[in-house]
C-alpha cells in the first residue's frame, strides 16, 4: 500500500470498536464462511485494489466490516446486504461510525447493493464488490473475471492470490 492509502485507513482502535458493533451483531457461527475471518480477507483484497482503482479505503475497511454482519443464514439471503447498510447508519447515528456523511453514502450503497447489483460506476463502490468476490473460493465458488467489475481486480495474479487466501481461509486479522 502506497503512503496516502495508509494515511486514510481507519485507526486500530476505530477498527476494533467497528469489529465489535458487527460482530455483536453477528448471529451465525464464528466458523461462518460469512463470519470475520472472511470480513478481514475482504479487507485485505480491497486495500490491495484500492491503491490501483481509487478507491476509499475507509470505505473499503468499512464494508468489509458491515457487508455481511447481519446474515442470518449461510445459505440464501438476499437482505442482509440491506440489513448491513442499515447496522452502519445506526452506527452513524450514534456518532460512533468514524466517516464522513460522503462515505456514508458510499458505505450504504456498497452494502446495499452487493449481492443484488453486478457493476457500479462509482470506483470504491466497485471495488468493494470486486473484494468480496475474490473470496468467493471460500465457499467453492471460481471467481470468474467477468464478473468483476475492475480491471486491477481482473488481473490474474489478483484473483490467483485472492484464490490462495481464500481456499486456505488466510487468517488475515492482523495485516
Amino acid at each position: 500500500m502506497n503512503q496516502t492509502t495508509l494515511a486514510t485507513l481507519l485507526a486500530a482502535e476505530d477498527r476494533a470498536a467497528i469489529l465489535e458493533h458487527t460482530t455483536d451483531r453477528f448471529v451465525l457461527p464464528a466458523h461462518s464462511p460469512h463470519g470475520p475471518d472472511h470480513w478481514h480477507r475482504v479487507r485485505y483484497n480491497g486495500l490491495l485494489i484500492a491503491g490501483i482503482t481509487g478507491a476509499n479505503p475507509r470505505v473499503i475497511e468499512l464494508f468489509a466490516f458491515f457487508h455481511d454482519s447481519c446474515r442470518e443464514t449461510d445459505g440464501w439471503d438476499v437482505t442482509h446486504g440491506p440489513r448491513g447498510a442499515e447496522l452502519a447508519l445506526e452506527v452513524f447515528a450514534r456518532g460512533d461510525l468514524p466517516a464522513s456523511e460522503a462515505e456514508l453514502d458510499l458505505l450504504v450503497t456498497a452494502c446495499r447493493g452487493h449481492t443484488t447489483e453486478r457493476t457500479h460506476a462509482d470506483p470504491t463502490i466497485a471495488s468493494c464488490w470486486d473484494a468480496d468476490r475474490l473470496d468467493l473460493p471460500r465457499v467453492g465458488i471460481t471467481v470468474n473475471p467477468d464478473y468483476l467489475c475492475t480491471q486491477a481486480a481482473r488481473d490474474p495474479e489478483v484473483i490467483a492470490a485472492a484464490q490462495e487466501r481464500a481456499i486456505t481461509r488466510a487468517d488475515l486479522r492482523d495485516a
